[in-house]
């Protein structure tokens, strides 16, 4: 019912079919976003070329880091759309994505869950940005402003995956 007026729809079909998306975003009043699985930049160009969405979901351990999600950001900028970071990929994923939220003019919302800031998100890292009265305020520390906690890779629930030799 189009009389339901929901902020957006995300990802109302698989966010890597950009002719569906399209589709979709244009055959309804209901603002969308996509996706925070896109992997790079060409991919969101795409989404963005097609106006596939409303607002573009970026997560910065899906499109290749901080700079490749500043530069998606920018190209969203461009494109005059605003972005909205996701939520969901760790403590330290979020806090990089609440950098690149503080510096693209064009961010609309830094999505949080609160059950994981609150809750699992303290278990694995010494600090995280500060929520309060719906605003973000990073901490006045070099970097992202948080590190793994000591002896985290060495608890008995740690699952390690390494990379490289």
């Amino acid at each position: 019912r189009e009389d339901i007026r929901p902020f957006w729809i995300e990802d109302p079909v698989r966010p890597d079919d950009i002719a569906s998306l399209a589709q979709f975003a244009h055959g309804t009043r209901i603002p969308t976003t996509a996706s925070e699985l896109l992997g790079n930049r060409g991919g969101f160009r795409e989404l963005m070329e097609a106006r596939a969405a409303s607002y573009v979901m970026l997560d910065l351990g899906w499109c290749g880091g901080i700079s490749e999600g500043k530069a998606i950001a920018t190209l969203a900028e461009s494109f005059g759309l605003p972005v909205a970071p996701h939520d969901c990929t760790g403590p330290v994923t979020w806090a990089a994505g609440v950098h690149v939220a503080m510096n693209a003019p064009n961010t609309l919302i830094q999505e949080v869950v609160r059950a994981f800031y609150t809750g699992w998100y303290t278990e694995l890292v010494t600090g995280l940005p500060i929520v309060a009265d719906g605003h973000i305020t990073l901490p006045d520390v070099p970097g992202l402003g948080t590190s793994l906690l000591p002896g985290l890779t060495e608890r008995p629930d740690a699952v390690v995956r390494r990379s490289g030799n």
